[in-house]
């Protein structure tokens, strides 16, 4: 697998590469750490008055000092990964960040980014490059909210969709059921699968929703992993969000739906509300 972890120099996109070196992948891959220089966003306030001179200047000398910027999140993006001991190709472009990370999203990778950056506005919501990858990507997103840690315990949000279906394909391909620690035996990784039915007078639908989960579960356990069925009532992202809390949860997975051309411009679906209001990382997969 393909892993790309976008670089700004915050803290999250530190805490990304963090989680990509700690992720219990099934199989080698091939990270490749990028940031990108932005002078789209540069140009942009100064447009509207080009014949000015000093503009220009003022334009030179910020690309020279981001293009200094780029080179040092780069020599400290190195000896991070030494550190860690991951293999990375280390990658500085000049664009429009999300545009340029989209551009790496290939269908079968998998982009692992901070939820916040540097600016102002980031430390309100969640990251305007954030929100167009996660959005616009043709691959699956991991969203890191929190330090890395060893993943012992994910949150599977189904709600028996070919969405979900392909989350627990991902969870099969792509990571270890059990981890070995470096004393003791293997530490296995538990799979928390819920489903949230809505309130109505209808039973039946009750034991549709218990039913997703035992077989969800029952999938999972033929894979290697240690799981627990959680069927719940009520709003799907409150319950989803507040048990995540309630149970000290690493990671939230959940499928892509929901995320259609409204949850662009609206919060709303359930992966939307997930991905801005969970205290822990969010897992995307498509």
């Amino acid at each position: 697998m393909d892993v790309i972890v976008p670089l700004d120099g915050s803290k999250y996109s530190q805490w990304a590469l963090d989680w990509a070196a700690q992720l219990p992948f099934s199989s080698s891959t091939k990270v490749k750490a990028l940031h990108v220089v932005d002078l789209v966003s540069l140009r942009a306030p100064l447009t509207p008055h080009p014949v000015i001179v000093w503009n220009e200047a003022i334009i030179q000398a910020e690309t020279k000092r981001l293009a200094a910027e780029g080179k040092r999140i780069a020599a400290e993006t190195k000896e991070r990964l030494a550190t860690q001991k991951l293999k990375a190709k280390v990658v500085v472009e000049q664009g429009a960040p999300g545009a340029t990370i989209l551009k790496y999203a290939k269908k079968n990778s998998l982009i692992v980014m901070g939820s916040r950056g540097l600016s102002a506005l980031d430390r309100f919501i969640l990251g305007s490059v954030s929100s167009k990858v996660v959005h616009h990507a043709a691959c699956s997103v991991l969203v890191v909210k929190q330090p890395a840690r060893p993943l012992q315990r994910i949150l599977f949000a189904t709600d028996g969709s070919r969405e979900s279906g392909r989350v627990i394909s991902f969870l099969q391909k792509h990571f270890l059921p059990l981890r070995m620690r470096e004393q003791g035996p293997a530490a296995g990784v538990e799979v928390l699968v819920m489903h949230v039915m809505p309130f109505l007078r209808y039973p039946e639908l009750k034991e549709t929703g218990r039913s997703i989960v035992a077989h969800t579960a029952k999938r999972l356990q033929k894979a290697g992993f240690r799981t627990e069925e959680v069927p719940r009532v009520g709003d799907p992202a409150d319950e989803i969000i507040t048990y995540a809390e309630q149970r000290e949860v690493d990671l939230i997975v959940s499928g892509g739906r929901g995320l259609g051309a409204v949850a662009r411009f609206f919060l709303g679906s359930t992966s939307s509300k997930i991905l801005h209001h969970s205290h822990c990382s969010v897992l995307i997969v498509r």
